[in-house]
C-alpha cells in the first residue's frame, strides 16, 4: 500500500510540474521515438548495452523528472540558453560561443564528447545519454533558446483558450498536445520522409540547428504580447511549425547517437 502511495505522490508530481518541462512528456517523447526509429543497426546494439531492452523514449523526460532532486541542481541551466533577439547568424553564433559553460549549447557539446569515451562508467553512461536525449530536444523547443529578460517567454503571459498561462508553456505542452496524439502515434505521423529527405534535415552543425531554432523563436515573439488570447488560429497557424521542430528534433538526435555509437 506504501508502495501504491508513493507512486501516486510521484505522478501527481510530475503531472503538477508539466507545464514547465520543455516540450512536456509528450514532445520529448516523440523527439526520443523518432530518433530511435533512425538509428544505425551499430547504435541500437550499442544502446541496449546501456539501457537493455526499454525506449530512449522512456528516459526522454528523465532530466525533467530529477528537477527536485537537489543533487542534479548543478544541471538546471542545461535545459536552455539566452541569446539576445534578432542577431544575425554570426551575432548569434558569437553570444553563443560567449555564453556560459552550463547552458543547452555548451553541455551537449560535453556530452557528446564524454559518452564517445570507452571508458566511462555505466552510470555515466545512461545519464550523459538521459540528459543528451533531452537537452537536444530541448534544442529544438524555439522558447528554449529565448530571451534572459522574460526567461524564455516564461514571464510573457497570455490566455491559451480562456485559460490563464504563458507563451513558454503553450509552446512546451499545449500546442503539442491539442493534437490528442500518443506519442508513439505522433512519431508515426511525422516519420515518413524518404532517406534523402531525412539527410537534408540532419545536414549541419548544432549550432545550425539551435539557429533555427533561435529565428524562430524571434517570430514567436514578434508575433505574440502580453495577455494575447491564443485560441484555434494560433494553433492552426504554429501546428506545421511545432512537427517540423519535433521531426527535425528527432532526426537530429539520431544522426547524433549514430556518431557517437558508430
Amino acid at each position: 500500500m506504501k508502495s501504491f502511495f508513493k507512486a501516486a505522490l510521484f505522478v501527481c508530481a510530475i503531472t503538477a510540474s508539466n507545464t514547465v518541462f520543455a516540450w512536456g512528456t509528450t514532445g520529448h517523447r516523440v523527439v526520443a521515438e523518432i530518433a530511435e526509429r533512425n538509428l544505425s543497426k551499430k547504435a541500437k546494439k550499442e544502446i541496449k548495452k546501456i539501457i537493455g531492452n526499454q525506449k530512449l523514449a522512456y528516459w526522454a523526460n528523465w532530466p525533467d523528472f530529477i528537477k527536485s532532486n537537489k543533487e542534479f541542481a548543478f544541471a538546471d541551466s542545461w535545459h536552455y540558453v539566452n541569446i539576445p533577439g534578432d542577431l544575425a547568424y554570426n551575432q548569434f553564433l558569437t553570444e553563443l560561443n560567449n555564453s556560459s559553460e552550463d547552458n543547452m549549447y555548451k553541455r551537449a557539446l560535453i556530452l557528446i564528447e564524454e559518452l564517445k569515451k570507452d571508458d566511462l562508467p555505466l552510470e555515466k553512461q545512461q545519464q550523459y545519454l538521459y540528459f543528451l536525449i533531452h537537452i537536444l530536444g530541448d534544442a529544438h523547443q524555439p522558447m528554449h533558446v529565448g530571451r534572459a529578460d522574460d526567461l524564455g517567454g516564461n514571464k510573457v503571459t497570455v490566455e491559451w483558450f480562456g485559460s490563464r498561462s504563458n507563451i513558454h508553456t503553450v509552446w512546451d505542452s499545449k500546442l503539442v498536445d491539442f493534437e490528442k496524439y500518443s506519442y508513439t502515434e505522433y512519431a508515426d505521423v511525422l516519420n515518413i520522409l524518404s532517406k534523402k529527405e531525412v539527410k537534408k534535415v540532419q545536414e549541419g552543425t548544432l549550432e545550425n540547428w539551435i539557429f533555427d531554432a533561435y529565428t524562430l523563436s524571434n517570430n514567436i515573439y514578434a508575433e505574440v504580447k502580453t495577455n494575447d488570447e491564443l485560441r484555434y488560429e494560433y494553433h492552426y497557424l504554429n501546428k506545421q511549425n511545432v512537427e517540423q521542430q519535433l521531426l527535425k528534433g528527432g532526426l537530429r538526435l539520431s544522426k547524433v547517437l549514430n556518431q557517437i555509437y558508430k
